[in-house]
């Protein structure tokens, strides 16, 4: 119990700043254009992820539970760049670098719950595939709205379950010298290396934390596509083979923009040049909620031909409309 720092039911005092000052993106030229084009990026991932979830609650044929963890996806991706760049482009566009304590860890919470749901919903992406080509006749059974619904309802507690232990081991966290924080956002690592206490505790979950929500889910997806390529060899000829490897485009996409760039961050950790390690976390946070519902568009043919569907539908409405009017 020593090792985690526990304080409760001791009279002692933590030293919490008013507030921090983020101090990311210095040195930078021409940087301004960068917030510019987070600022389009957020706005095509808001008009592609409400396009995808609209898409998949207006059409009944994509309430099936797949299609339950692609809404999920694409929520969470709307959550999460609708916590970090309005944040980001009031603190570095228009010059509001400092932010309380309490929103700080607020802001960190938000800004990683997401990040890392997006990670286990990968793994929910991939069972789905596995049963489908590796177990097709077990599939009715195996992937249900059930099944689908408890995954995701468990990924949700218990990221929010690690993410409040985080927090509040940054909370135990004295702040007697510097409130600098050289990120972009409220990051975990710069804030808890600023500690005058002993910032252990901290340190131990900035390790066990990458483990849990993005190694492991990378392992499990890597385990996964190896029972989907053994269960395709055996597969007679080469258009099914390709047939079955077409399905898991859409997946694969998702998995390899997602985790190169965050799993680079969080492996190289402090070794990384400041600089370099906000613009690579930067655009592993921002650039994959908008390209996931995308890829999604353009790689699923179930989607794109609802998509179809509803624009006839909307394309006479308004023909009708005119016609009425006249």
């Amino acid at each position: 119990m020593d090792f985690f720092n526990s304080a409760l039911g001791k009279n002692i005092t933590f030293l919490r700043p008013a507030y921090f000052i983020i101090s990311g993106f210095t040195g930078i030229p021409n940087i301004k254009y960068y917030y510019v084009f987070l600022f389009f990026v957020y706005i095509i991932s808001v008009l592609a992820n409400t396009a995808v979830m609209g898409v998949i609650y207006l059409d009944h044929n994509l309430r099936t539970p797949k299609y339950v963890a692609v809404f999920n996806l694409a929520l969470v991706d709307l959550l999460g760049n609708s916590a970090i760049v309005p944040k980001v482009l009031d603190i570095f566009l228009f010059n509001h670098p400092q932010i309380s304590y309490n929103d700080c860890l607020t802001f960190q919470f938000f800004c990683y719950l997401c990040l890392f749901i997006q990670a286990l919903n990968l793994v929910a992406l991939s069972y789905d595939r596995v049963i489908a080509i590796v177990y097709p006749l077990h599939y009715p059974v195996k992937v249900t709205h059930r099944v689908m619904f408890s995954m995701i309802g468990s990924f949700w507690v218990f990221v929010i379950t690690v993410k409040l232990i985080t927090i509040g081991l940054l909370t135990r966290l004295s702040f007697c010298q510097s409130v600098v924080i050289k990120s972009y956002i409220c990051d975990h690592g710069p804030i808890f290396r600023l500690a005058c206490n002993d910032y252990t505790p901290s340190y131990v979950m900035s390790m066990m934390v990458p483990a849990l929500v993005l190694w492991l889910p990378l392992t499990i997806v890597l385990m996964s596509y190896l029972c989907i390529s053994h269960a395709l060899a055996k597969v007679a000829t080469v258009q099914e083979r390709m047939k079955g490897f077409k399905t898991c485009t859409a997946h694969l996409s998702l998995v390899v923009i997602y985790f190169i760039p965050v799993l680079i961050t969080f492996t190289l950790g402090a070794n990384i040049d400041p600089n370099a390690r906000i613009i690579n976390l930067s655009l592993g946070m921002i650039f994959p909620p908008m390209l996931n519902p995308i890829i999604y568009v353009l790689q699923t043919r179930e989607i794109k031909e609802s998509l179809k569907k509803l624009l006839r539908i909307i394309t006479c409405f308004k023909i009708r409309k005119v016609k009425f009017k006249q």
